[in-house]
């Protein structure tokens, strides 16, 4: 299904039209059946001649429900524009025109309405007229169809430039990850909880498991529908009714969305490009009070111009904006400014970074890949995704890293290192980037948990304490006369291991693994500490440290009196 707006001015005709192309009134509340207008949106479905299916979301014309009107058109990048013969272009029009074009809408036909009620002449100046106000918008050029919808006239012609235009657009960027903004919520009886909204992205199917941002309480998708009939599975670019258990409808509000929690970032501060309206008559800036329209919400923002004190009408720049909740968002979304005080539209823009990591004054946003990598230097490939809609291989382990941050951490690590001379670094001390970039230096090795210069010669693989130990096999020597601190360092670097108060060299407990391999491959059922004394020679004293060590190793477990293959038992 795909989804397109209608606009224009207040009774131009929009939601007759609606009615005529799809057989429902738009218009849902008795207030605005009996004041001619559309307050809130309104909703109705159709089949084209082509055979595809269309939602048709019917926005509000009147100023004052304008937040409505762009609550409507966040989701969608194709619309019908009303223009009413008998009235022609009006402020109103040029309104919604701008709007349309800074929410990034690029597909569009014009419906001239009520032409039954004008001559031939009054006909050709309503096209000219509108010619004149559409030149250089994403309407220039586009089809003109005269319509009388009460009659039926021109309906027919309607439809089939409809399926001209859908096949034309390119519907809405599919992001691959779900999220349905709410522009409507209600409880049904008998159902309990359902909201509606325009799935922007992704895939939802029943039985879901999601998130309402930004209050992050859990739902689940009891059902779905689209265009009134049930559905499993619904795709992007839909009108969408889900039914959703484990919430109350009074939880939850227009604007929220409905989100798997895993694949967003919420964030409650943004850069943005913002395009101001070339026909303000004074100069953007930080002072004032704004409103952002964000998917189908409404908020009150705090704004601050990046790289400048002020923005001139007609001009393009940065902005940071400050937003009272987290909202899921990507770079890309499309938003509208208003200043709340002059109850002006401002202008409109693209989100370009949804976590800034610089100060406003050092801010210099844009959507490029390379740009938030080199501000973060290191950033985690999910993270990446989160914060970009992209996914990037990583450069390095699970990291995504510029060369320049790569080297530099590298250089860091190796001067650790290097000070720590044959002593060598834990390697528990270093954070997850160090580690990784650990793994791409030939400058340092790791043994045994410590990080060593690579041309470092441990001090102790050469101690005579190891050639007594090695000599003296399954019935080593005490470590009588050998410093304590000796002994600490030799355990520590892997060379020896202290089980029960007896020292054994580290081979020693490789050669006791090997020779319960061989045991147990005669005897799977086990094998006594008797029977591996005899295997080894070693006297009682040795053979329970021995058979000990190798429990603590997995590479044998007990099982009564009995010693079994563990998970870690040595495979020839």
């Amino acid at each position: 299904m795909t989804v397109v707006a209608t606009a224009g001015h207040v009774d131009h005709g929009k939601s007759s039209l609606v009615l005529a192309l799809t057989g429902t009134d738009p218009d849902r509340f008795e207030e605005e059946k009996r004041r001619g207008l559309t307050i809130d949106l309104g909703f109705a479905h159709t089949v084209l001649p082509s055979g595809l299916q269309l939602s048709f979301i019917d926005v509000p014309g009147h100023v004052k429900f304008l937040r409505n009107m762009l609550a409507g058109v966040g989701g969608v990048n194709a619309c019908v524009f009303v223009v009413a013969a008998t009235e022609g272009w009006k402020p109103q029009s040029e309104e919604h025109l701008r709007i349309l074009e800074l929410l990034g809408v690029r597909f569009g036909l014009v419906a001239l309405t009520k032409v039954d009620l004008v001559d031939d002449d009054l006909l050709e100046l309503a096209k000219m007229d509108i010619a004149d106000h559409v030149a250089g918008t994403f309407l220039d050029g586009a089809p003109v169809v005269p319509v009388a919808a009460t009659l039926g006239v021109g309906i027919e012609e309607m439809r089939r430039e409809i399926d001209a235009l859908i096949e034309r657009s390119d519907g809405a960027a599919d992001r691959a990850r779900p999220r349905l903004w709410i522009d409507r919520v209600f409880a049904a009886k008998g159902s309990g909880t359902v909201v509606t909204g325009t799935l922007v992205g992704g895939v939802l199917s029943a039985d879901d498991n999601v998130h309402v941002a930004p209050s992050g309480r859990a739902a689940r998708i009891r059902s779905i529908q689209t265009a009134g009939i049930g559905v499993e599975r619904i795709g992007p670019g839909n009108r969408v009714a889900l039914n959703l258990g484990g919430v109350d409808h009074h939880e939850l509000l227009r604007g929220d969305a409905v989100i798997e929690p895993e694949r967003w970032y919420l964030t409650d501060r943004i850069d943005a490009s913002l395009d101001v309206l070339a026909s303000l008559d004074h100069e953007v800036s930080r002072r004032g009070a704004y409103v952002a329209y964000v998917g189908a919400g409404e908020h009150s923002v705090k704004m601050r111009v990046l790289g400048t004190e002020a923005l001139a009408p007609g001009t393009t720049g940065a902005i940071r904006l400050f937003l009272p909740v987290a909202l899921p968002l990507l770079p890309g979304d499309r938003f509208i400014l208003r200043e709340s005080g002059r109850e002006e539209t401002v202008g409109g823009g693209e989100v370009l970074d949804i976590a800034p990591v610089l100060r406003a004054s050092q801010a210099a946003p844009d959507r490029s890949l390379d740009r938030v990598v080199r501000e973060r230097g290191w950033v985690r490939v999910d993270d990446l995704e989160r914060l970009t809609g992209e996914v990037v291989p990583a450069t390095l382990g699970d990291w995504v890293t510029t060369p320049e941050a790569l080297a530099a951490t590298v250089e860091a690590v190796v001067l650790r290192v290097a000070a720590a001379g044959v002593v060598g670094v834990d390697l528990a001390v270093f954070d997850e980037r160090e580690r990784a970039a650990i793994e791409s230096s030939d400058d340092v090795v790791v043994e045994t948990g410590l990080v060593l210069p690579a041309d470092a010669v441990d001090p102790y693989v050469d101690h005579p304490f190891l050639d007594e130990l090695l000599a003296g096999g399954f019935a080593p020597s005490a470590p009588d006369g050998v410093d304590r601190n000796d002994i600490r360092e030799l355990a520590r670097r892997g060379h020896i291991v202290q089980r029960d108060g007896v020292v054994f060299h580290a081979a020693t407990i490789d050669a006791a693994a090997r020779i319960a391999a061989d045991l147990l491959a005669l005897t799977p059922e086990g094998f006594t500490v008797a029977g591996f004394r005899d295997a080894t020679g070693a006297s009682r004293k040795f053979v329970l440290p021995l058979v000990s060590e190798l429990d603590s190793r997995g590479v044998t477990r007990r099982r009564n009196d009995v010693r079994i293959a563990g998970p870690r038992l040595p495979v020839d």
